[in-house]
């Protein structure tokens, strides 16, 4: 037995989940929290700026790690509601954060008491689940609960309230137990049959396509994936934010497809009499729910650890709820003695052709003469000069939607995205966790002015820490995709579009880190190399036309024309 108060069985509970890092931001309601971490010497504690960007770090390190990121924002009220944003982005991308909350004390609860808002209602709709603590003794088994939910599939942040009188109560605790193996949760096999029944679709498809997704990227699938897509001969094309779900480079990666991918992609998943929707929802991004993207009358094989995915937004003809790479390592064995099909040989003959030729031309026609700097020259500077283990995070807006596909990502994971949720000011935050997860890879960071806008009082957490990683500022000056609507089908009638900023290489600097400022095309490879050689934080702060501007959503405006 152990005497310990409600903030150090908190401490300990997180020792025991072998947690290294926290992500937080002090506040008087978990002082026995932060006093109990004074003492834990194995925890970094990582101290932020704001709730939500701290829960964007978390959220990073989660998706880079495989293990649950944790935030802890020590102050009810304000504190919890700054937490919302991010746990919603960490929701719609399926990311294991643990996120930790101070409450007011329980004898406080309906007195309209100081910071009182109803935090267990609050978090509920943007978290798999939500616990607010009643008793002392329960802390150790409410931590461990948190932690297994976060990382059952399919994962997801949950919410942790804990009371200021929950946490200052001393009580006696037995020792607490390890936990049980939730990291390594047994994949769903895939049943006999509909693994045959698979296969049987596969042989016989003239136009075969494997749409890979988050189900392979997040559970390390891509040996698995490439190896079914060379056992069927079939090119592979990417959910849009899952760019990395295999290397980029083997023959067989056709890209991202649908509205925010590349024209390759894209004609396959429309021409394809047999698609495999490799842990996939072909939802949003993939699709816009429209059979514009996506052959009407193709056969759909949808392997989906989500059983409420299978089917709902297009009619599949077989459904297999299983995890992705656990049905792919099947797929492969039950294909094993394939014969050669002529029309494969044709169709995967053709679509390298088409993908040779459409990289090739989407280096030769990359704008890099224009001055003020173009997107399109921009990237490809960013491809040559960008290493190949690299890990990189985007933000939401017109600017990162293009780089998305434009960039390559030779090593999983490496790219991570906002883009179920299209999150502005997400980019930096989550690169930061990331490092921290990965310390050993560089990591690098594009957004525009409008979101570094947001987020860079980080830079002291990144100068604090040593937290090394290159922010590419893509400064347009203004908020890009708005500015694109407002002009493409608002008649130019520019309102709140535009946006000013210091030189961010300068603020960097004021702040500790290395600040590059690049105004020509032709100072980009060097001061990316500089950035990634300096040993501190880094901003680079790019001048990007501001007359480059892509309308991504244009179905949102059809009754306006255009």
């Amino acid at each position: 037995m152990r005497k310990m108060s409600g903030g150090q069985a908190a401490v300990a509970a997180l020792q025991v989940e072998d947690v290294g890092h926290v992500f937080g931001l002090i506040g008087s309601a978990t002082m026995e929290i932060f006093d109990a971490l004074y003492d834990a010497s194995d925890i970094e504690f990582i101290g932020v700026h704001d709730e939500r960007t701290g829960t964007h770090m978390a959220d990073g390190y989660a998706r880079a790690s495989g293990r649950a990121g944790v935030i802890l924002a020590g102050q009810n009220g304000p504190g919890a509601t700054n937490l919302v944003t991010g746990l919603a982005q960490a929701r719609a991308a399926f990311s294991p954060v643990v996120s930790i909350a101070g409450m007011l004390s329980t004898e406080h609860v309906y007195r309209d008491a100081f910071q009182e808002v109803d935090q267990q209602a609050l978090f509920g709709p943007v978290t798999k689940k939500t616990w607010t603590v009643t008793r002392t003794d329960r802390v150790p088994e409410m931590f461990r609960e948190a932690f297994r939910t976060a990382l059952a599939p399919r994962r997801g942040p949950v919410q942790l309230n804990l009371p200021r009188d929950v946490l200052s109560e001393v009580r006696e605790f037995d020792e607490l137990q390890r936990p049980a193996q939730y990291r390594n949760y047994a994949a769903s096999p895939a049943p006999d049959a509909a693994i045959e029944e698979a296969a049987k679709l596969l042989r016989g498809a003239q136009r075969p396509v494997i749409v890979a997704g988050g189900g392979i990227k997040n559970s390390g699938g891509h040996e698995d994936a490439l190896a079914l897509a060379e056992a069927l001969n079939a090119p592979v094309v990417l959910a849009p934010g899952h760019g990395d779900a295999i290397p980029h480079g083997h023959r067989l990666n056709a890209g991202q497809m649908g509205p925010r991918g590349n024209v390759v992609a894209s004609r396959l998943a429309k021409e394809a009499d047999v698609i495999l929707a490799l842990g996939t929802r072909l939802g949003f991004n993939s699709t816009f729910y429209s059979y514009d993207n996506i052959n009407r009358d193709a056969d759909i094989i949808q392997v989906e650890l989500e059983p409420t995915a299978i089917g709902r937004y297009f009619p599949v003809r077989l459904g297999i709820w299983a995890d992705a790479r656990a049905a792919a390592r099947l797929l492969v064995e039950a294909l094993a003695k394939l014969d050669a099909n002529a029309a494969v040989e044709a169709w995967t003959r053709a679509y390298v052709d088409e993908r040779e030729s459409y990289l090739a031309r989407r280096d030769a026609e990359a704008d890099t003469r224009a001055q003020p700097i173009q997107p399109s020259g921009l990237y490809r500077e960013l491809r040559a000069v960008m290493p190949r283990d690299a890990m990189i995070t985007m933000d939401a807006g017109t600017l990162c939607l293009q780089a998305t596909d434009a960039l390559e990502y030779h090593q999983p994971p490496g790219l991570f995205t906002p883009l179920d949720f299209g999150l502005v000011g997400f980019s930096f935050a989550c690169g930061l966790g990331v490092k921290l997860a990965c310390p050993e890879r560089p990591v690098v960071s594009l957004m525009g002015d409008g979101g570094f806008g947001m987020t860079l009082s980080e830079l002291s957490t990144a100068v604090d820490h040593g937290i090394d990683t290159v922010t590419l500022v893509m400064n347009n000056q203004c908020w890009g995709a708005e500015k694109a609507y407002q002009r493409d089908f608002f008649g130019e009638r520019y309102i709140g579009a535009n946006v000013s900023s210091p030189p961010f290489d300068k603020v960097a600097e004021l702040y500790g880190a290395a600040g590059y400022r690049v105004e020509r095309l032709g100072e980009v490879g060097d001061a990316v190399r500089a950035a990634l050689d300096c040993g501190k934080p880094a901003v680079i702060d790019i001048q990007v036309d501001p007359a480059a501007l892509y309308s991504f959503r244009r179905d949102s405006f059809r009754h306006r024309g255009g």
